[in-house]
């Protein structure tokens, strides 16, 4: 990390045993030792900090792009193409409108008059005009007379 080689640590071993001296050296390695691993837990709880805030801004992504998926509305969609500004839906709100007051007229006045419109009678067609064949019941004998039956 700071790139010391070996020659170097003992460069700074032999000094520090001459201005500390050899009774206090124990001592100040093992403070020295003590900060060390200080400095290296803050380092690991800032980084895992760092680690979890990352990781609460991605969930909090996935958290967005879920509720616009789940907020997804395929008939708002379709209004957002075919009529952006609404202008469509406000003329069939109109038509509507106006069918529902023509119907409520149209009510009102049958109401007044006590009639009501005549229901116009369907023709009933009757019986065809083409000759009936025989089905499978039927013996030929019987298709027969009725054929010479007819005039």
């Amino acid at each position: 990390m700071f790139d010391i080689a070996w020659s170097e640590l003992g460069v700074i071993a032999v000094v520090a045993l001459v201005v500390i001296g050899p009774k206090d050296l124990p001592k100040v390695l093992r403070t020295v030792g003590q900060w060390t691993a200080k400095a290296r837990s803050m380092a690991r709880e800032f980084q895992s900090g760092l680690d979890d805030m990352v990781r609460e801004a991605e969930l909090d992504e996935l958290r967005k792009a879920a509720k616009q998926v789940s907020d997804f509305s395929i008939e708002n969609e379709v209004k957002k193409t075919f009529d952006p500004d609404g202008s469509l839906e406000k003329q069939f709100a109109e038509h509507n409108q106006a069918i529902m007051d023509a119907t409520r007229d149209m009510d009102i006045s049958k109401d007044i008059s006590g009639a009501t419109p005549a229901a116009t009678p369907i023709a009933d067609p009757g019986p065809s005009a083409a000759p009936a064949e025989p089905g499978p019941a039927e013996s030929a004998d019987a298709a027969a007379a009725k054929t010479e039956t007819k005039p």
